[in-house]
């Protein structure tokens, strides 16, 4: 299979703003995106298995109400679980982002431990600052973590823009969770050291928790937004970076849609 070759859904609507971002990114790396409103889809214009790649973007789905990616979850479960189990059962992968991972959680789709999808088992609460936060944070990606998009990483950066993001659940699962390194990324400090504390850690998730995974690796949810970091110059340090002649040549939020086209191409 060529890249070209590679299909990649990005659902739209009902407030959900990232899809001309995620589109590219999957474009720059090769793949064939293609932005599909959920009405379309619900309504049977479009199927699942036209696609490779599932991607949940991030924006406020249903203006949050009811707790972010609640609505959206409850439409996607009620009307499309057959085509998504058949979509993870046939090997294909899925990214929340943002919202999309508050999606994914109220969806069941992660951490799915025991392989139980579409069984909430945990969520993204409000952050402890009791407000939207807007930043930059650094990032630590767990190489035990069976996940597909991170393959590679170390430590990363990337934008954040969200009012729900800390991550929760109970103490069993969060056992499970660590047991399985299902953990993919965590909220860090410049050194690459687990943040513990505001703003390195921007939300109090629990045990820093930025991104998760299921079991097979392949469908994954952050809140951390790589589509918002494809160019060097999206950086807010661009400009020192560029006078130090250390301006990469891409950003680095790439790498996590190169992975799964990558993927993608060696594995169909």
């Amino acid at each position: 299979m060529d890249k070209a070759d590679v299909k990649v859904l990005v659902i739209t609507g009902f407030g959900l703003n990232c899809e001309k971002e995620t589109a590219t990114a999957f474009n720059y790396c090769g793949a064939t995106a293609e932005k599909v409103h959920l009405n379309d889809i619900l309504a049977g214009k479009r199927n699942l298995d036209e696609f490779h790649i599932l991607a949940f973007i991030g924006g406020f789905s249903f203006g949050d109400h009811l707790g972010s990616g609640s609505v959206f979850a409850n439409r996607v479960k009620y009307n499309l679980r057959g085509q998504l189990e058949k979509f993870i059962t046939d090997g294909k992968l899925v990214i929340g982002i943002c919202n999309g991972f508050q999606t994914l959680t109220r969806l069941g789709m992660v951490p799915a431990l025991n392989s139980e999808y579409f069984t909430q088992q945990a969520a993204l609460a409000h952050n402890d600052s009791g407000v939207f936060r807007d930043d930059w944070c650094c990032l630590k990606a767990n190489p035990a973590s069976p996940c597909v998009f991170t393959r590679g990483i170390d430590k990363v950066r990337l934008p954040i823009r969200h009012g729900e993001g800390k991550f929760v659940a109970d103490d069993a699962t969060m056992e499970m969770i660590e047991k399985n390194n299902l953990v993919v990324l965590r909220y860090a400090n410049a050194d690459g050291s687990v943040a513990t504390e505001f703003p390195a850690n921007p939300n109090g998730s629990l045990n820093s928790i930025a991104g998760i995974c299921d079991a097979t690796g392949r469908v994954f949810g952050l809140m951390p937004h790589p589509e918002a970091f494809l160019s060097p110059f999206n950086s807010p340090s661009w400009t020192a970076d560029k006078l130090k002649g250390e301006l990469p040549e891409e950003g680095e939020g790439v790498v996590f849609f190169r992975n799964a086209v990558n993927y993608v191409v060696e594995t169909f």
